[in-house]
């Protein structure tokens, strides 16, 4: 298994997250939240999005859901 793709909270659109997600299974998101750098992993098994976040693991049944998601939470821009 090759190392996820890294980028920056905002740097791309949800949609372009969204491409990433699917043609690559994971994509780590590096965000700021209270002052520390935090990772999120974003996840999608071919059936259900997953955000893994330290503190919860939040799962979407369809892509317009991880798309709320991505933008209601700033992961993309």
């Amino acid at each position: 298994m090759t190392d996820p793709r890294v980028v920056d909270a905002g740097s791309l659109s949800a949609d372009e997250l969204l491409a990433l997600i699917k043609s690559e299974g994971r994509v780590v998101v590096e965000t700021e939240f209270l002052g520390s750098e935090h990772e999120v992993v974003l996840r999608f098994d071919g059936d259900t999005f997953y955000c893994d976040t330290p503190t919860r693991l939040h799962k979407h049944d369809d892509e317009g859901e991880m798309r709320a998601c991505l933008e209601d939470q700033g992961y993309g821009e």
